[in-house]
């Protein structure tokens, strides 16, 4: 069975069962850690913001974009999933080669994910109610970035 559209990876059924719970425990560590990362580099901008009479202040506008960051290099990484997709025991492949994740990939995943999740999470819903019915359990935005998830 193959994984999808333009995939030419040979995904097993097995291989993608259980992990769209599993998704959702390794996003709930996720909270945790993006918030103590976030947390920190607050902390680190206010006393750089300090040392540089306000100018360093300015990057407060950048810690939004913490979220997106840790998930686009954790899961390009060789680790292929973020801190709580390890512990879930979730890695995440490229649909076509099976291998690593561009950088760009989980970027641009990580960015739909909370523009579905900010939209009042009705997004959200229909994107994981589109991942119910599909037999390798893929949702929407893993179909847009060519990712599929699987057990370790």
């Amino acid at each position: 069975m193959t994984s999808g559209y333009g995939a030419s990876y040979a995904i097993e059924p097995r291989e993608t069962e259980g992990t769209l719970g599993r998704r959702f425990l390794g996003y709930l560590v996720d909270i945790v850690v993006i918030t103590v990362l976030m947390g920190l580099l607050y902390v680190l901008v206010a006393a750089l913001g300090v040392l540089t009479f306000g100018l360093g202040w300015l990057l407060f506008g950048l810690i939004p974009f913490t979220a997106i960051v840790y998930n686009a290099v954790t899961i390009s990484g060789p680790s292929q999933g973020t801190i709580g997709m390890r512990m879930a025991g979730v890695r995440v492949i490229d649909a076509t080669t099976g291998g690593r994740v561009s950088f760009i990939a989980a970027a641009v995943h990580a960015f739909l994910f909370y523009v579905a999740l900010g939209a009042a999470a009705l997004l959200w819903v229909a994107d994981v109610l589109f991942g119910l019915v599909r037999p390798d359990r893929r949702l929407a935005r893993d179909l847009i970035t060519n990712v599929v998830f699987v057990r370790s």
